[in-house]
């Protein structure tokens, strides 16, 4: 079955970039959509590979022609946007496609797109994402506290918005949320062998364990 949407959202820091990177060694037929951004390049980021990095007025214009799927701008500074263009190929491939935005993005996509299968990756705790984003800014030569901070910040409003999403997982170990949400593509292709119980343990459920102890790390339980 192909031509399913999947949108996968996380906090920044919560690791989903190396989650859909190990899912797509795993599961065929996964096309990647490369985001577009205002903002500069980091580290050792190419062009083309993790975003396809613009200009505002470049930006501007697509916005403009309806080029986007979806767009916003993030910490009120920079612009991400999801060519519709990528959805189109992967249709016209016979291959399903993997969203990583942000929450304001995917909202606007579930509203035009009701049956896109939403995922959230949730960090396992603050303190394990603090961590996590202080070892990728010192990685990018960006060390910035007030930067740390807002971003610690954002998540925990994020983190609210869980429950928008049809399934959810902590990141806790890496194998753990590879393979779950494995279990999750398959599941919503129509495997029901091996993969049922996994993927049915990450719906968004608010008697889940796992979820309630992420909330109440974060003072939202």
């Amino acid at each position: 079955m192909a031509g399913i949407l999947f949108i996968i959202s996380a906090p920044s820091g919560s690791g989903k970039t190396t989650l859909v990177a190990q899912l797509r060694s795993l599961v065929e037929g996964l096309e990647f959509s490369v985001s577009y951004t205002t903002r500069r390049t980091r580290g050792s980021e190419e062009n083309g590979r993790e975003y396809n990095f613009v200009d505002r007025e470049t930006f501007k214009r697509m916005v403009e022609n309806g080029e986007f799927l979806e767009w916003a701008e993030v910490f009120g500074s920079d612009y991400y946007g999801t060519a519709r263009a990528a959805l189109d190929h992967a249709r016209a491939t016979g291959k399903d496609l993997l969203l990583d935005i942000d929450v304001q993005g995917a909202k606007q996509v579930m509203e035009k797109m009701p049956d896109a299968v939403s995922i959230f990756v949730l960090p396992p705790n603050p303190e394990v994402l603090q961590m996590r984003l202080r070892h990728r800014s010192e990685a990018e030569h960006m060390t910035e506290e007030e930067v740390i901070e807002r971003r610690l910040h954002q998540a925990r409003n994020e983190v609210k918005q869980m429950w928008d999403y049809k399934y959810a997982l902590v990141n806790d170990v890496l194998d753990q949320a590879v393979a779950e949400m494995r279990a999750i593509v398959l599941y919503e292709r129509g495997v029901r062998d091996g993969v049922t119980a996994m993927a049915e343990s990450c719906r968004t459920d608010p008697r889940s364990p796992r979820l309630r102890a992420v909330l109440k790390s974060f003072g939202l339980d």
